[in-house]
């Protein structure tokens, strides 16, 4: 069964260091933040670091 997490405030502090480690332990990620730069920049690195 796949797991899902919505992660909003994703971008910065808590909300960033909640979606890499969801990532890391196999959930599949809806992220939300305000600022759309900053959340690519994550999204790609999380593509990378945990081959999604």
């Amino acid at each position: 069964m796949n797991k899902y997490a919505l992660i909003t405030g994703a971008s910065k502090g808590i909300g960033k260091a909640i979606a890499n480690s969801l990532a890391g332990s196999g959930y599949y990620l809806l992220l939300v933040a305000r600022n759309e730069t900053e959340l690519q920049l994550l999204s790609q690195s999380i593509e990378q670091a945990y081959q999604l």
